[in-house]
C-alpha cells in the first residue's frame, strides 16, 4: 500500500493489486470541503473533481494502457461523469470510455476509487455503529461467513457486520447492480487471506445473482478490506465485461 499527496491536499492510496488486477487509486475528504466550485462532495461536479485528482495521478504513473492521455490536449478530453441505468458510474475522457470508478459515503467522507486496468470495480465503507443488536444479521449473513468474520474482529459482531457489508456492497457495485438485481445472501464471503495490512475474501454468487450475472462463475470475484478505525473499506474488482444493466 502506497501514499501521496495530490492537489489540494488529497491523500491517493494505491492497492497495487487485488488478487492479479488492478492497480487500485483511491481517496476521500470531508463532505464539507469545498472544491473551488462553491460546492460540496455530496454533489456531482464534486465527485467529479476527487475522481479527476485520481485520473491525474494514474497517468503520472506512466500506466502502458493510459499513456496516450498523458500526453494529449486535455482540453479535446475533458473528465465527465455519467450514470448507468442502476446507477453505475462511468468515467469519459473526451468521448473515450476511461477507467472503471466507483464511490461512497460514510464517516463524514466521500471516497472515490479508479481502476488502473480493464476490471470493474466497486468500493464501500460501512461503519461499526450502523450494526447493533436489533440489525437482522440473519436476513444478511450466513451463519459460516458471519463466524469468520466475528474470528477476524475479535468476537465483536458490529464490526464484523461492517467487515461483511462492505465486502458484498463492494461486489454489487462492480456488477454494477447494487442491491436492485443481488439480495445480500445471494453473495457468499469466504474466509479471507491477510494481506497487505487487511483481508483479500474471495466471493460467489448464488441463486438469481448467479443466473443474472453468469460470467461471474467463471470469473474470480476477489475483494481487499482494510480497517479505517471504526469502519472497514472494502474494494471489489471484476473483469470489465458489458451488460445489460448498464
Amino acid at each position: 500500500m502506497n501514499t501521496a499527496k495530490d492537489r489540494e491536499g488529497i491523500t491517493v492510496h494505491t492497492m497495487n493489486s487485488v488478487h492479479r488486477r488492478g492497480p487500485v487509486y483511491y481517496a476521500t475528504m470531508l463532505r464539507d470541503t469545498e472544491t473551488g466550485t462553491g460546492l460540496g462532495t455530496d454533489s456531482d461536479e464534486a465527485k467529479q473533481f476527487l475522481v479527476s485528482t485520481l485520473w491525474d495521478h494514474l497517468l503520472a504513473r506512466e500506466s502502458p494502457r493510459w499513456n496516450y492521455y498523458r500526453s494529449a490536449d486535455k482540453a479535446a478530453y475533458p473528465l465527465t461523469l455519467e450514470c448507468g441505468l442502476l446507477g453505475r458510474p462511468h468515467l469519459l475522457a473526451g468521448k473515450d470510455r476511461g477507467p472503471a470508478v466507483s464511490f461512497s459515503t460514510g464517516g463524514g467522507k466521500v471516497w472515490a476509487a479508479l481502476c488502473g486496468d480493464e476490471s470493474d470495480i466497486g468500493i464501500d465503507v460501512a461503519v461499526s455503529d450502523e450494526f447493533q443488536s436489533d440489525y437482522p444479521f440473519h436476513r444478511v449473513f450466513h451463519p459460516q461467513e458471519l463466524d469468520h468474520a466475528l474470528s477476524l474482529t475479535d468476537g465483536e459482531l458490529d464490526k464484523a457486520a461492517a467487515l461483511l457489508w462492505s465486502v458484498k456492497e463492494a461486489v454489487v457495485k462492480a456488477l454494477g447492480c447494487a442491491f436492485h438485481l443481488v439480495e445480500p445472501r445471494q453473495i457468499t464471503v469466504y474466509p479471507a487471506a491477510e494481506e497487505n495490512g487487511g483481508h483479500t475474501f474471495p466471493v460467489g454468487l448464488s441463486g438469481k445473482a448467479l443466473m443474472r450475472f453468469p460470467l461471474a462463475a467463471s470469473q474470480s470475484l476477489w475483494v481487499q478490506s482494510l480497517p479505517h478505525g471504526t469502519m472497514w473499506l472494502s474494494i471489489a474488482l471484476l473483469n470489465r465485461r458489458t451488460t445489460d444493466h448498464e
